[in-house]
């Protein structure tokens, strides 16, 4: 027996039930990205790497607010109900889950945009430099 098949996948309802509440708390790059092209971006994307690596290449329209510094006062020009979105370097990166955490714990709606940076650029989609 394999690796893959020695832990038995759920049932059916759990992984219906797991894999459609993943979407309540993840997005990924298409989604941002046509949202940000069709004009319908309802929600602040937050690239949370820190001030040199966005310098060096960020999504588009975000904003840099390091995951070590997203506070109660850095936030608080938004309304209660934003809906934020924030990414990190890729996959290998935790710190757009870190940020997710701080917003989660401000009472803030968040999702996370998967594959971040990384994501981004193996959609073939072009970095913005400042």
């Amino acid at each position: 027996m394999s690796l893959v098949a020695a832990i038995p996948a759920a049932d059916s309802a759990a992984a219906l039930a797991h894999f459609e509440a993943s979407f309540r708390y993840e997005t990924d790059c298409w989604d941002v990205h046509d949202a940000i092209s069709s004009d319908q971006q309802d929600f602040v994307l937050l690239d949370v790497r820190g001030t040199e690596k966005y310098a060096a290449g960020h999504v588009p329209g975000a904003l840099d607010l390091a995951h070590r510094k997203i506070i109660g006062s850095k936030i608080a020009e938004f309304p209660a109900q934003t809906l934020f979105v924030v990414y990190c370097a890729g996959p290998h990166c935790n710190g757009a889950a870190r940020a997710a955490v701080r917003l989660a714990q401000l009472g803030r709606p968040v999702k996370l945009m998967t594959g971040g940076v990384t994501g981004w650029l193996d959609e073939g989609f072009e970095l913005a430099r400042d």
